[in-house]
């Protein structure tokens, strides 16, 4: 086995409810894709309990089984993207962020997923600041207005669909959110008004990889008394702005880029 420190803890030292944690730590540092057999030799653990948390890993999409094989799942590239995307979208997405404030004079930030909720890493502010739930630092759920439906409608299935599933046990409810989602993802977009704050619309633009993995969204929120007739016009400046993001961050890393801008 590769990459693991010499003595990993057992099945005799590791409380139950850190189990789960020493087979996604194995896993994740195993090099190769790791058989059950394997997984029970390094772990100790017995054969039902195995894959009793390896079904409940599988589930929320940390662990994925290929020909009988364990490997990360969805929800590791998405944390271990999140701890090279912070910086990145940061450095690279503050000169169209400014530009987008400036020529607007509305509030605009750049929000990441992290821990299945919606973190907001970088915002600017017009002079007149905008009362809302975004402030740096500061996470809310992936649930309602434009930044969590776009967030939302770019992740990997796998990802989303416990999500969804968690917040509407309605089926109805749940399949016409996906129907939603599934708009937002084809016109490239989000839009809403007065979900989070009351009266703030908001626009928010998924900024992907070039293999259409998100890495966050670009959003511009104003008062609705400010942008009922400017949509048009602050929909194609924010588009402007990611699109402007997403090609600096692929140009600056077109020569020996960061694995996130080459994944096949």
């Amino acid at each position: 086995m590769e990459n693991l420190p010499e003595k990993v803890p057992t099945e005799d030292n590791v409380p139950t409810s850190e189990r789960v944690l020493l087979i996604l730590r194995i896993v994740a540092g195993y090099g190769r894709p790791v058989s059950a057999s394997d997984l029970m030799r390094e772990t100790g653990l017995n054969k039902s309990t195995l894959y009793r948390l390896l079904a409940s890993l599988r589930r929320w999409g940390f662990v994925m089984e290929t020909d009988a094989l364990y490997s990360p799942g969805p929800a590791c590239l998405q944390m271990s993207l999140n701890f090279d995307v912070v910086p990145l979208l940061t450095l690279h997405g503050y000169e169209a962020m400014n530009q987008l404030n400036t020529l607007t004079q509305e509030t605009v930030a750049i929000t990441i997923v992290m821990h299945q909720e919606a973190v907001c890493i970088s915002m600017l502010e017009p002079r007149q600041s905008l009362r809302c739930s975004f402030e740096k630092g500061r996470s809310l759920p992936l649930h309602s207005g434009a930044t969590a439906k776009c967030l939302l409608a770019h992740l990997p299935s796998v990802v989303s669909q416990p999500i969804l599933q968690s917040q509407f046990s309605n089926m109805f409810e749940r399949q016409a959110r996906i129907e939603e989602l599934n708009l937002i993802r084809q016109q490239g977009y989000a839009c809403t008004e007065s979900e989070v704050d009351a009266g703030v619309w908001g626009i928010s633009v998924p900024l992907l990889t070039q293999n259409h993995q998100l890495l966050g969204a670009l959003t511009l929120m104003a008062p609705i008394v400010r942008a009922q007739d400017k949509h048009a016009e602050l929909i194609t400046a924010t588009l402007s702005a990611a699109d402007a993001i997403q090609q600096r961050l692929r140009s600056t890393f077109k020569q020996g880029s960061p694995a996130l801008f080459h994944q096949s």
